[in-house]
């Protein structure tokens, strides 16, 4: 981690997962406001795949392990997009954007998914330029 294209790339990833982070503890909270219940298995996958992982690939990202990094932040925002995208948008049921139970953090709700969408998108994008440029660097090395 000692060229400027690697800080580069640490940064990008930096920024990505910070932003995803704050639009995850939002969603939650309209979630919890919502009485939106998940099933245990949704909320291991929360907490692994969208939550826990992209901070693990953040911390790898500044270290010499950042190719590992980058791979575990495309796998883990792509499985948040899709998961995302299914569940608020496609499966009917309450947390769903269109079928959500009554109260004061429909808005917040409804927000934040749509962000979640965005920011894991970006996420998978960020995480995918800088897999192939580590990857284009390292066969360069060879």
């Amino acid at each position: 981690m000692h060229s400027p294209a690697d800080r580069r790339i640490a940064w990008l990833v930096t920024l990505a997962v910070l932003a995803h982070l704050v639009v995850v503890v939002f969603h939650g909270q309209a979630h919890t406001r919502l009485a939106i219940a998940l099933a245990s298995w949704q909320q291991v996958y929360v907490m692994v795949v969208i939550l826990l992982a992209p901070l693990v690939a953040l911390a790898l990202s500044w270290t010499r392990y950042a190719r590992i990094g980058v791979w575990l932040l495309l796998a883990s925002m792509l499985g948040s997009f899709i998961f995302g995208a299914i569940y608020h948008y496609v499966i009917i049921s309450e947390d769903h954007v269109a079928h959500l139970p009554s109260g004061d953090a429909r808005g917040l709700f409804r927000v934040t998914a749509l962000l979640l969408l965005i920011t894991e998108a970006v996420g998978v994008v960020v995480a995918a330029i800088a897999a192939r440029t580590k990857l284009h660097r390292s066969t360069l090395r060879t």
